[in-house]
C-alpha cells in the first residue's frame, strides 16, 4: 500500500524540482577533462576527480504546515537521489518566545534527519510596511545562509493558495502585468529559490502533515485582520468563492501563469529594442522611444531608473507614468523626483535620468 495521496502529491512535487536542481548542478560543474598526452584514443579519460559534490538543498521552514510537509518531503525524497538536505528557520523577534519556537522547529528539522540545520535571529525594520520589512529580513537571513553553506537552492513552501493572494494583492495595488504573475517556480540569484507546491493547494499540505503526525505551528499573524495578507487570505477569498464559485483559486493560479508568460516575452521586447533607442552618448531619444508600445516603452524607461539608482522595491506604476509624460505629453514641464534622489528630465529630444 502505497502513502498517502497528499503525501504522494507533496513528494512528486518535490521530486521533480530535485531532479532540475540536480540537473542544473551536473550542467554548471562537469566539465570534460584534458586529454592526456599518450593516452590511448579509444581509452576514455577517468573522470572520477571530476564528479562534482553531491549538491545541499536547504528548506525555508517556519514550522507551519506548507513548510514542515516541504521538509518532511524534502527529507525523504533527497537520500534517494544522493543530494544532501537541510533546513533554516528564521526568528523575525515580532512576538514573545519566538527564539524559543525556533528552536523548536530547528529540533524537529534535524528529527527529519536534515543537516545542516540553522535556527537564525533577523532584525525586522519598518521600510514597506510590517509585511515587506519582514519578508525583506527572511530572505537576506536566507540568501546568506545559502551562501554560508553553498547551497545549491533553498525550497519554500508557497502554495498555489499563497498565489493567488498575491494575485489579487498585485491587482489591489494596480501595478500591472508583471504583479499579476505572482511567484515564479524558479527566482532568486542563478535560480536560487525553488518553490514546489505552486500547483498545490493548501490543503493538501495540511493533510500530509497530519497523516504523517507532524506537528505543526500555526502563526497567529496569518489570522490577525491587521495584515493586508491574512484580510484577503479570510475575509478577501471566501467572499469571492461565495459571488463567483468554486475555483477562484485555481482560476488566479493559472492567471499568474499567463501573465508571466507575457510580462517575460514583453520583457525581452524591451531589453532587445532598448539599444535602438538610444543615441551615440547612449541617452535616451524621445523620438524613438515615442514610437514604440507602451508596454516596451515603460519598460525601458523603468530600466533606466533603476540603473540611475532607485530603487526597485520603491519605483511604482505612477512614477513610470509621470516620466512617461515627458515622451508622450510634452508640454514643458519641469524634472519628475523618483525615489532614490534620482531627477528623470527632457533635454533636447533626450531623456536624461540620473541621481540629481
Amino acid at each position: 500500500m502505497g502513502p498517502h495521496p497528499a503525501v504522494a502529491a507533496i513528494r512528486l512535487a518535490v521530486r521533480r524540482v530535485l531532479h532540475d536542481i540536480l540537473n542544473d548542478h551536473l550542467t554548471s560543474r562537469v566539465r570534460p577533462g584534458p586529454q592526456l598526452v599518450g593516452a590511448h584514443p579509444d581509452r576514455k579519460p577517468d573522470r572520477t576527480a571530476e564528479r562534482p559534490p553531491s549538491p545541499l538543498v536547504l528548506v525555508a521552514c517556519s514550522g507551519g504546515a506548507d513548510s514542515m510537509a516541504l521538509a518532511s518531503a524534502l527529507a525523504f525524497e533527497a537520500p534517494k537521489l544522493g543530494v544532501r538536505a537541510g533546513g533554516i528557520t528564521v526568528d523575525h523577534g515580532l512576538q514573545p518566545g519566538s527564539d524559543l519556537r525556533a528552536d523548536e522547529v530547528a529540533l524537529r528539522l534535524r528529527g527529519l534527519g536534515l543537516d545542516p540545520v540553522e535556527s537564525v535571529a533577523v532584525t525586522v525594520g519598518r521600510e514597506g510596511g510590517p509585511e515587506a520589512a519582514a519578508r525583506d529580513a527572511r530572505y537576506a537571513a536566507l540568501d546568506a545562509a545559502a551562501e554560508r553553506h553553498g547551497a545549491a537552492a533553498v525550497l519554500l513552501g508557497h502554495t498555489r493558495d499563497d498565489q493567488a493572494e498575491t494575485v489579487l494583492l498585485g491587482l489591489a495595488r494596480g501595478s500591472g502585468i508583471r504583479s499579476l504573475s505572482g511567484m515564479a517556480a524558479v527566482s532568486g540569484a542563478d535560480g536560487r529559490y525553488r518553490r514546489p507546491f505552486l500547483q498545490l493547494d493548501r490543503q493538501t499540505a495540511r493533510k500530509a502533515c497530519m497523516v504523517q503526525s507532524l506537528p505543526v505551528w500555526d502563526d497567529p499573524h496569518n489570522a490577525d485582520p491587521a495584515y493586508t495578507r491574512s484580510r484577503l487570505r479570510h475575509e478577501g477569498l471566501p467572499a469571492l468563492e461565495k459571488a463567483l464559485g468554486k475555483g477562484v483559486v485555481e482560476a488566479l493560479a493559472r492567471t499568474a501563469q499567463l501573465s508571466r508568460d507575457d510580462a517575460d516575452a514583453l520583457d525581452a521586447w524591451a531589453r532587445q529594442a532598448e539599444a535602438s533607442v538610444r543615441d551615440a552618448a547612449g541617452l535616451l531619444e524621445c523620438a524613438k522611444l515615442y514610437a514604440l508600445p507602451p508596454a516596451v516603452r515603460r519598460r525601458i524607461l523603468r530600466r533606466a531608473a533603476i540603473e540611475a539608482g532607485a530603487p526597485a522595491g520603491a519605483l511604482f506604476a505612477r512614477h513610470i507614468e509621470e516620466v512617461d509624460r515627458l515622451i508622450t505629453g510634452w508640454r514643458g514641464q519641469g524634472a519628475i523626483n523618483l525615489p532614490g534622489r534620482v531627477v528623470a528630465q527632457r533635454q533636447g529630444g533626450r531623456l536624461v535620468i540620473r541621481q540629481g
